[in-house]
Protein backbone atom coordinates (compact mmCIF):
# COMPACT_ATOMS: atom_id res chain seq x y z
CA UNK A 1 0.00 0.00 0.00
CA UNK A 2 1.34 3.63 -0.57
CA UNK A 3 2.47 5.54 2.21
CA UNK A 4 1.19 8.35 0.12
CA UNK A 5 -2.53 9.70 0.15
CA UNK A 6 -4.94 8.98 -3.33
CA UNK A 7 -4.92 12.58 -4.08
CA UNK A 8 -1.83 13.69 -3.26
CA UNK A 9 -2.51 17.57 -5.14
CA UNK A 10 -5.66 17.96 -3.98
CA UNK A 11 -5.16 16.96 -0.13
CA UNK A 12 -2.40 19.33 -0.17
CA UNK A 13 -5.23 22.13 -1.51
CA UNK A 14 -7.41 21.01 1.31
CA UNK A 15 -4.22 21.51 4.05
CA UNK A 16 -3.07 24.89 2.94
CA UNK A 17 -6.36 25.85 3.09
CA UNK A 18 -8.13 24.26 6.20
CA UNK A 19 -4.52 23.95 8.39
CA UNK A 20 -1.94 26.13 9.65
CA UNK A 21 0.81 23.12 8.64
CA UNK A 22 3.86 23.93 7.37
CA UNK A 23 4.58 23.49 3.71
CA UNK A 24 7.17 21.39 4.50
CA UNK A 25 4.63 19.41 6.47
CA UNK A 26 2.02 19.41 3.61
CA UNK A 27 4.71 18.42 1.29
CA UNK A 28 6.25 15.41 2.87
CA UNK A 29 2.56 14.02 3.53
CA UNK A 30 1.83 14.77 0.12
CA UNK A 31 5.10 13.61 -1.74
CA UNK A 32 5.07 17.12 -3.08
CA UNK A 33 8.33 19.48 -3.54
CA UNK A 34 7.83 22.65 -0.82
CA UNK A 35 8.12 25.05 -3.94
CA UNK A 36 4.98 23.63 -5.40
CA UNK A 37 3.12 23.67 -2.38
CA UNK A 38 4.15 27.43 -1.73
CA UNK A 39 2.91 27.77 -5.16
CA UNK A 40 -0.65 26.31 -4.59
CA UNK A 41 -0.48 28.83 -1.10
CA UNK A 42 0.31 31.71 -3.82
CA UNK A 43 -2.44 30.52 -6.06
CA UNK A 44 0.28 29.48 -9.18
CA UNK A 45 0.42 25.67 -8.34
CA UNK A 46 -3.04 23.79 -8.83
CA UNK A 47 -5.28 26.25 -9.89
CA UNK A 48 -9.11 24.87 -10.12
CA UNK A 49 -8.50 22.05 -8.24
CA UNK A 50 -11.25 21.10 -5.50
CA UNK A 51 -9.31 19.99 -2.00
CA UNK A 52 -9.56 16.58 -0.74
CA UNK A 53 -10.73 16.28 2.81
CA UNK A 54 -8.22 13.31 3.90
CA UNK A 55 -10.08 13.39 7.71
CA UNK A 56 -13.68 12.71 5.65
CA UNK A 57 -11.31 10.17 3.66
CA UNK A 58 -9.95 8.27 6.61
CA UNK A 59 -6.69 9.22 5.70
CA UNK A 60 -5.64 12.02 8.09
CA UNK A 61 -7.13 12.03 12.01
CA UNK A 62 -7.99 15.55 13.42
CA UNK A 63 -5.38 14.35 16.04
CA UNK A 64 -2.69 14.01 13.77
CA UNK A 65 -3.36 17.27 12.53
CA UNK A 66 -3.39 18.99 15.81
CA UNK A 67 -0.17 17.02 16.92
CA UNK A 68 1.62 18.98 13.58
CA UNK A 69 0.28 22.29 13.99
CA UNK A 70 1.89 21.95 17.85
CA UNK A 71 4.92 20.95 16.94
CA UNK A 72 6.60 22.28 12.96
CA UNK A 73 9.50 19.36 13.29
CA UNK A 74 6.62 16.15 13.26
CA UNK A 75 5.95 15.09 10.39
CA UNK A 76 2.37 13.32 9.38
CA UNK A 77 1.35 9.77 8.74
CA UNK A 78 -0.76 8.42 6.55
CA UNK A 79 -3.66 6.61 8.61
CA UNK A 80 -4.09 2.93 7.27
CA UNK A 81 -7.40 1.73 5.88
CA UNK A 82 -9.21 -0.62 7.34
CA UNK A 83 -10.75 -2.21 4.39
CA UNK A 84 -8.20 -4.09 1.99
CA UNK A 85 -8.35 -3.37 -1.55
CA UNK A 86 -6.99 -6.27 -3.20
CA UNK A 87 -4.24 -5.61 -6.03
CA UNK A 88 -5.98 -5.88 -9.69
CA UNK A 89 -3.11 -7.60 -11.77
CA UNK A 90 -3.10 -6.26 -15.32
CA UNK A 91 -3.91 -8.57 -17.84
CA UNK A 92 -0.52 -9.54 -19.98
CA UNK A 93 -1.18 -8.08 -23.33
CA UNK A 94 -1.00 -10.60 -26.91
CA UNK A 95 2.54 -10.48 -28.14
CA UNK A 96 2.78 -8.18 -30.37
CA UNK A 97 5.04 -9.35 -33.34
CA UNK A 98 6.81 -6.70 -35.42
CA UNK A 99 5.83 -6.60 -39.19
CA UNK A 100 8.81 -7.15 -40.58
CA UNK A 101 8.95 -10.61 -38.85
CA UNK A 102 5.47 -11.84 -39.23
CA UNK A 103 6.12 -13.64 -42.47
CA UNK A 104 8.60 -15.75 -40.45
CA UNK A 105 6.47 -16.75 -38.05
CA UNK A 106 5.42 -19.98 -39.90
CA UNK A 107 8.83 -21.36 -39.99
CA UNK A 108 9.34 -20.57 -36.89
CA UNK A 109 6.04 -22.67 -35.61
CA UNK A 110 7.22 -25.62 -38.00
CA UNK A 111 10.58 -25.37 -35.91
CA UNK A 112 9.10 -25.72 -32.92
CA UNK A 113 6.48 -27.92 -34.03
CA UNK A 114 9.59 -30.71 -35.14
CA UNK A 115 11.93 -29.62 -32.21
CA UNK A 116 9.81 -29.66 -29.44
CA UNK A 117 6.11 -31.60 -29.71
CA UNK A 118 5.71 -31.32 -26.07
CA UNK A 119 5.01 -28.21 -26.68
CA UNK A 120 1.05 -27.14 -26.51
CA UNK A 121 -0.78 -24.76 -28.76
CA UNK A 122 -0.80 -21.90 -25.81
CA UNK A 123 2.46 -22.13 -25.54
CA UNK A 124 3.46 -21.75 -28.91
CA UNK A 125 0.79 -18.92 -29.36
CA UNK A 126 2.10 -16.97 -26.46
CA UNK A 127 6.01 -17.35 -27.57
CA UNK A 128 5.41 -16.33 -31.42
CA UNK A 129 2.09 -14.18 -31.29
CA UNK A 130 0.47 -16.83 -33.31
CA UNK A 131 -3.16 -18.61 -33.68
CA UNK A 132 -4.28 -21.79 -32.87
CA UNK A 133 -5.59 -22.02 -36.34
CA UNK A 134 -1.87 -21.22 -37.90
CA UNK A 135 -0.54 -23.95 -35.65
CA UNK A 136 -3.34 -26.23 -36.81
CA UNK A 137 -2.78 -25.91 -40.57
CA UNK A 138 0.70 -25.97 -40.16
CA UNK A 139 0.61 -29.15 -38.05
CA UNK A 140 -1.61 -31.32 -40.82
CA UNK A 141 0.44 -29.58 -43.93
CA UNK A 142 -2.81 -27.51 -44.92
CA UNK A 143 -1.29 -23.92 -44.45
CA UNK A 144 -1.19 -21.99 -47.84
CA UNK A 145 2.50 -21.65 -48.19
CA UNK A 146 3.37 -25.44 -46.82
CA UNK A 147 5.40 -26.60 -49.78
CA UNK A 148 7.90 -23.46 -48.96
CA UNK A 149 7.68 -23.19 -45.60
CA UNK A 150 11.67 -24.08 -43.74
CA UNK A 151 11.86 -24.86 -40.25
CA UNK A 152 13.65 -21.81 -38.24
CA UNK A 153 14.82 -21.14 -35.00
CA UNK A 154 12.31 -18.37 -33.29
CA UNK A 155 14.59 -17.52 -31.14
CA UNK A 156 17.32 -16.43 -34.17
CA UNK A 157 14.13 -14.36 -35.79
CA UNK A 158 14.07 -12.51 -33.22
CA UNK A 159 10.20 -13.96 -32.59
CA UNK A 160 11.13 -14.91 -28.98
CA UNK A 161 13.96 -14.90 -26.26
CA UNK A 162 16.11 -17.97 -25.25
CA UNK A 163 14.95 -17.13 -21.57
CA UNK A 164 10.86 -17.38 -23.08
CA UNK A 165 11.60 -20.72 -25.03
CA UNK A 166 13.36 -22.16 -22.31
CA UNK A 167 10.89 -21.51 -19.97
CA UNK A 168 7.74 -22.76 -21.86
CA UNK A 169 10.02 -25.95 -22.68
CA UNK A 170 11.24 -26.89 -18.39
CA UNK A 171 7.12 -26.13 -18.34
CA UNK A 172 5.97 -28.92 -20.85
CA UNK A 173 8.96 -31.02 -20.07
CA UNK A 174 7.74 -31.24 -16.66
CA UNK A 175 3.90 -31.64 -17.47
CA UNK A 176 4.97 -34.74 -19.84
CA UNK A 177 6.95 -36.35 -17.00
CA UNK A 178 4.08 -36.22 -15.11
CA UNK A 179 1.62 -37.46 -17.22
CA UNK A 180 4.18 -40.40 -17.97
CA UNK A 181 3.18 -42.49 -14.95
CA UNK A 182 -0.07 -43.36 -15.63
CA UNK A 183 0.14 -43.51 -19.58
CA UNK A 184 3.03 -46.10 -18.92
CA UNK A 185 0.39 -47.97 -16.65
CA UNK A 186 -2.41 -47.46 -19.72
CA UNK A 187 0.03 -48.68 -22.07
CA UNK A 188 1.06 -51.44 -20.43
CA UNK A 189 -2.28 -52.31 -19.79
CA UNK A 190 -2.11 -52.88 -16.04
CA UNK A 191 -5.49 -52.31 -13.96
CA UNK A 192 -5.52 -53.09 -10.54
CA UNK A 193 -8.61 -54.96 -9.93
CA UNK A 194 -11.13 -53.49 -7.06
CA UNK A 195 -11.71 -55.66 -4.07
CA UNK A 196 -14.90 -57.17 -5.00
CA UNK A 197 -13.46 -59.10 -8.45
CA UNK A 198 -9.81 -60.12 -6.77
CA UNK A 199 -9.51 -63.82 -5.87
CA UNK A 200 -10.41 -65.29 -2.86
CA UNK A 201 -7.68 -67.22 -1.54
CA UNK A 202 -8.94 -69.95 1.45
CA UNK A 203 -6.62 -69.63 4.35
CA UNK A 204 -6.79 -73.62 4.70
CA UNK A 205 -5.97 -74.04 0.68
CA UNK A 206 -2.55 -71.69 1.34
CA UNK A 207 -1.33 -74.35 4.01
Amino acid sequence: MSDKPLMPKATAVWLVENTALTFDQIADFCGLHVLEVKGIADGDVAAGIRGADPIGAGQLTREEIARGQEDSSYRLTLARSKVHIPEIKAKRAPKYTPVSRRHDRPNAILWLLRHHPELRDTQIMRLVGTTKSTIESIRERTHWNSASLQPQDPVALGLCSQIDLDNEVKKAAKRVEEEQPEEALETAGVTIAPPSEQPYLDIEEWK
